[in-house]
């Protein structure tokens, strides 16, 4: 079982002059997810290399077992420090793709042309795609075959406009997720602020904030079976 995860490389929160990039606990509860699984665990970034921590993840607050886990893990952090690139990764040689969240991805992701291929590659080979929070976001421009918007007609959900509007970023991110989701032709979906709600249909899986993040993960590898 080889399952790709994808981080983001993007680090500025739009013109704030703060900090962003991928959030903690959405890597580090599905990566740990996977390895008890026995998973074999490939990451990989646009620009490789270690991507950027977005720092309110990393908050008192924002800490759960698994990145307390990780921060007395050295080789998972060493793993973390050496993504591949994203440009050198084949969807051929995975079962799967999970794409944790955090602000990043909505500015490099969601257009990145290697992240497009390699999810419409994963999909036309009947392979799963999973992603989390604003992760969602990385399927705004990825099509079917027949040139569909991937999510047109699908049960989705993903990071709600409630959400953004209680974090204070509605008019920093360069789109809301919820909206990217319903105006390509998702049927979005989503369950109270902050607790878990995870929908699949067909070969998407997508959690809808931090709290989902395990969830989807199991809802991987259930599909996985």
């Amino acid at each position: 079982m080889k399952i790709l995860m994808v981080l983001t490389s993007h680090d500025k929160l739009g013109d704030t002059g703060k900090k962003t990039g991928f959030w903690l606990e959405e890597f580090a509860g599905p990566y740990y997810v996977f390895k008890d699984a026995g998973a074999a665990i490939t990451l990989a970034s646009p620009l490789g290399g270690q991507p950027p921590l977005d720092p309110k993840s990393d908050d008192a607050a924002s800490q759960t077992a698994s990145t307390h886990r990780f921060k007395a893990d050295p080789a998972a952090q060493a793993v973390l420090a050496h993504t591949l690139k994203l440009r050198d990764v084949a969807a051929a040689d995975f079962d799967a793709v999970f794409y944790p969240g955090g602000h990043g991805p909505l500015w490099d992701l969601a257009g990145d042309a290697s992240s497009i291929a390699l999810i419409e590659a994963m999909l036309a080979a009947g392979k799963p795609v999973a992603s989390v929070c604003h992760a969602p976001g990385v399927l705004r421009r990825v099509k079917t075959p027949n040139g569909k918007a991937a999510v047109e007609g699908k049960a989705v959900t993903g990071f709600t406009n409630t959400e953004e509007q209680a974090v204070g970023l509605v008019e920093v991110v360069p789109f809301l997720v919820e909206d990217m989701l319903r105006n390509d032709g998702g049927k979005y979906s989503k369950g109270a602020d902050w607790q878990p709600y995870v929908v699949t249909d067909g070969l998407l899986i997508t959690g809808q904030n931090p709290a989902s993040s395990e969830p989807a993960a199991k809802a991987l590898l259930e599909m996985l079976k």
